[in-house]
């Protein structure tokens, strides 16, 4: 269960234009792009996904993901939610494609040369530098120890399903493969194949992550409603949301929540800065600037109300943690730091899957509501578009 708090922190006092409302609940559901609302994966393809993924964990010591913006951070921060700190996986996840470091490259090739490797590659252009890179990279390893057979269920390719150089790959060499579909978005594909076989091999039980997803969809008065406030904030000068959370394995959602609000709204010299912290670290750094600094900033405050509890003498140490929250959020009030609140009754993978789609709904209302296209990435491909220019064609 997730509630919401917009008011008690924040007095932007938003009253809804129902018409205004309506018409882009339509746009929403009509739009080309609205797949990861319209169209919901189906069981046969989630019995797929599990039955890959239980091979890669029978054959496979490590799954290297290859995959980059949204094809890397959805799995990658709901992982990293739900892991235990202290505890290895039995079939290890690694990530790469996110950057071009050496030293740590050298390190990972070393470090799978007496080890059992997949790998799954998800990018659905199938031209991003970073991923093709990666992929030679890895393959090469592989060829090294595999036959050319073995390496049919070892190499899993998720992307477009009919054209890109990846799909080339699946139809030449007989790869394993799954698709985007055409009608989602890179960080609109959550529930897909690019984030839920990932998943799958951490442990994460899927079916409880896409139930909670699909009840999200329950949410769409509140997202938008949410939407308004943060666009409200905008007109007052709040030109950036700080996501705050009090549990530092949220950090990394918080990271996808930044680039899907980031890549969304952020075009035409309009959209609001995402930044995030964790707390309470971060009340002994930037906890000074949010209170008394440049009044630019609002917060969005993930709350966890009920979590593994530990007691120190008479303290519950959740409880503290909730007292924490409320009362930095009356103490930034105060500062002129405005804060909503979004609180979860616990932190479970159907209450991720809910949240997750309450903020992409949000994301696309915001952007309706600036007047752009929440669906394109024009100032990303005019930096592709750059590097093109120096690099050889043919490491694309």
């Amino acid at each position: 269960m997730i509630n919401f708090d917009f008011n008690t922190y924040n007095d932007t006092n938003v009253v809804i234009d129902e018409n205004k409302k309506a018409q882009f609940i339509s746009k929403l559901y009509n739009d080309k792009m609205s797949g990861f609302i319209n169209n919901m994966i189906d069981d046969n393809e989630i019995n797929r996904i599990i039955n890959v993924s239980n091979n890669i964990k029978k054959t496979s010591d490590i799954l290297i993901v290859i995959g980059i913006g949204g094809s890397f951070m959805g799995s990658f921060a709901i992982s990293e939610i739900f892991k235990k700190h202290f505890k290895k996986l039995d079939t290890e996840l690694i990530y790469l494609g996110t950057n071009l470091d050496s030293n740590y490259l050298l390190e990972v090739i070393d470090y799978i040369k007496d080890k059992d490797v997949s790998i799954n590659v998800i990018s659905k252009s199938g031209t991003t530098l970073e991923i093709n890179l990666m992929y030679k990279l890895i393959k090469t390893e592989l060829e090294k120890k595999y036959s050319k057979e073995e390496l049919k269920s070892r190499i899993i390719i998720t992307t477009d399903k009919e054209k890109g150089k990846l799909r080339e790959e699946v139809s030449k060499y007989g790869y394993t493969s799954f698709e985007i579909p055409a009608d989602i978005g890179g960080r609109y594909s959550l529930i897909t194949a690019a984030h839920l076989l990932p998943l799958a091999v951490a442990n994460i039980n899927i079916k409880d992550l896409i139930k909670g997803y699909k009840k999200g969809i329950d949410l769409i008065d509140e997202a938008y409603f949410y939407a308004n406030n943060r666009v409200e904030l905008f007109k007052k000068k709040k030109y950036i949301e700080n996501f705050s959370v009090y549990q530092g394995n949220l950090y990394y959602y918080t990271e996808w929540i930044k680039q899907l609000f980031g890549e969304s709204e952020g075009k035409n010299n309009l959209g609001i800065f995402p930044v995030s912290t964790v707390n309470t670290r971060d009340l002994h750094s930037l906890g000074q600037f949010i209170q008394e600094g440049n009044n630019i900033i609002f917060e969005t405050v993930i709350k966890i109300e009920n979590n593994n509890d530990l007691v120190i003498g008479n303290t519950s140490l959740n409880d503290l943690n909730n007292i924490v929250i409320n009362s930095v959020c009356t103490a930034h009030k105060k500062g002129n730091t405005p804060s909503m609140i979004i609180s979860l009754d616990k932190l479970s993978i159907e209450n991720i899957g809910m949240l997750s789609m309450f903020f992409m709904l949000s994301a696309v209302f915001s952007s309706y509501l600036f007047g752009v296209n929440p669906y394109n990435q024009p100032g990303v491909e005019e930096y592709k578009k750059e590097i093109k220019t120096h690099i050889d064609n043919n490491i694309l």
